[in-house]
């Protein structure tokens, strides 16, 4: 596990994504404002916008949460190797995750 090198391309590709992304999220919302669009419109785009980011870290927070979960199961039962059983409980891990998810975001729209 000490030859991390790998990792450097694939952060450097998701740093380039990412700053990519922030800076069209930027444009798009300076092109708005303007257009002279109508400021109702423009301020329900940006709410809604919100919203998503909201959802979408309660998304990763509860997925996150339940894989965590997955993986102290595992540890708990003292696995050392990667078996399908292994990658099968931290699939349903996840699955489950995203279920929780789904329930939260259901309650939280009424």
């Amino acid at each position: 596990m000490n030859n991390l090198e790998f990792l450097i391309p694939i952060v450097l590709f998701v740093s380039i994504a990412w700053t990519i992304k922030a800076v069209l999220d930027a444009r798009v919302r300076r092109q708005m404002v303007e257009s002279n669009g109508s400021e109702d419109l423009v301020r329900s785009i940006m709410e809604s916008e919100e919203a998503r980011r909201r959802h979408g870290s309660l998304r990763w927070g509860i997925v996150l949460l339940a894989l965590g979960v997955g993986f102290v199961a595992v540890d708990l039962q003292g696995v050392q190797e990667v078996t399908p059983g292994v990658i099968a409980a931290l699939l349903v891990a996840t699955g489950l995750g995203n279920l929780a998810y789904f329930l939260a975001a259901r309650r939280l729209k009424g």
